[in-house]
């Protein structure tokens, strides 16, 4: 899991763009999605110039087109998509910038969306994380992921088979729908921690190891970073009522602020989960703790039943142990087993006290 790195170092050149990602060696690819109510057309591996000739081509105003470029390692192919698009300088570096927070920015014709994409790890005690960021403009929607991945495989094809409304939509609603194939990745994620977590509850009540409370913190962090994932992207969809009612950007139809609605309400009910989840995890350390303690004390119990029960047996041979002539005891014939005698009944009668005001 990434954590937020701060470099002091401040740049000369304010177009400088750096790539904070993870380095690829594989070529960056593209692919293009042109498509109306009536037919589509997909294009792989599709060029620069390709891209522009759809964007210019004016048979096609009224078309819905969909770029998504996979991999962000190639800073000057990235850089070159901006400027096609004439999209700010700072816009490029937030795409870049694989650290930054999720955030929504509107700039008059186009709307920028950055967010986090969270999956469960390999080794399932980390959380892969990867950032995916849109750019919103006319009838142009801009996907950039750091890697290939399975995320919008639906809706590539319900594109292709002409299925439900996406291509009834413009853009704004595609762009819903990709908002909403990343969150399906929150949900997975958080029933993967569920199954943990039941599962470190039950062990906290039976396992007095210290890997158990390293799991629990293991679990605290990674859900903590999912709800940092989760927060700004359920305070961006609520900024998107300000958009409808100030009836200045027009990027979003009316109709579909019902489907962002929607988005805002699922960041809801993961945040609800989060929180439910983190206090079970509260919950089972605290267990833990006090499961310590009673154990604890349940042994210091036992110790200072068998120091009790030692100290009159101490004293007597205590006593018995001085070196004095005039001790008339010692002379006696049967002294030994009776003072054996008085030692084992002295024993007994104090366990059955003891026991009688359930001390042990």
């Amino acid at each position: 899991m990434r954590k937020i790195k701060y470099k002091k170092g401040r740049k000369v050149n304010p177009n400088f763009y750096e790539y904070t990602g993870i380095h690829k060696t594989e070529a960056v690819e593209m692919q293009l999605f042109v498509y109306n109510e009536t037919h589509f057309e997909e294009y792989k591996n599709v060029s620069l110039n390709k891209i522009e000739s759809e964007l210019k081509d004016k048979s096609q105003v009224n078309d819905v087109k969909w770029l998504n470029v996979h991999g962000l390692h190639d800073v000057e192919l990235v850089k070159n998509v901006g400027d096609l698009l004439e999209v700010e300088p700072y816009i490029i570096g937030d795409i870049l910038n694989t650290t930054r927070r999720t955030k929504m920015e509107e700039l008059h014709d186009m709307l920028f969306f950055n967010i986090k994409s969270i999956l469960p790890g390999e080794d399932l005690n980390n959380i892969r994380v990867e950032q995916i960021s849109f750019i919103l403009k006319d009838n142009l929607l801009v996907s950039f992921q750091e890697k290939k991945s399975d995320f919008f495989s639906h809706i590539r094809e319900r594109i292709r088979t002409n299925s439900g409304i996406v291509c009834k939509k413009k853009n704004d609603y595609l762009l819903y729908l990709m908002l909403d194939a990343v969150m399906e990745n929150f949900y997975i994620t958080i029933e993967n921690y569920e199954d943990r977590i039941e599962a470190l509850m039950v062990e906290a009540k039976t396992n007095h190891r210290q890997d158990v409370l390293i799991r629990i913190e293991n679990n605290r962090e990674n859900l903590n970073y999912l709800k940092r994932a989760i927060i700004p992207l359920r305070d961006a969809l609520f900024s998107l009522k300000s958009f409808q009612d100030d009836n200045e950007y027009d990027g979003i139809e009316t109709s579909n602020y019902t489907f962002f609605a929607r988005l805002h309400q699922k960041c809801l009910e993961l945040l609800e989960q989060i929180d439910y989840d983190l206090n079970s995890l509260d919950s089972a350390s605290h267990f833990h703790f006090s499961a310590q303690s009673q154990r604890m004390n349940e042994i210091m119990k036992t110790l200072t039943v068998v120091s009790v029960l030692f100290i009159p047996l101490t004293f007597i041979v205590g006593v018995y142990g001085m070196n004095f002539d005039n001790m008339p005891e010692l002379r006696w014939e049967n002294g030994y087993f009776l003072i054996l005698g008085l030692m084992f009944v002295l024993v007994l009668g104090m366990l059955g006290y003891f026991k009688m005001k359930k001390w042990f």
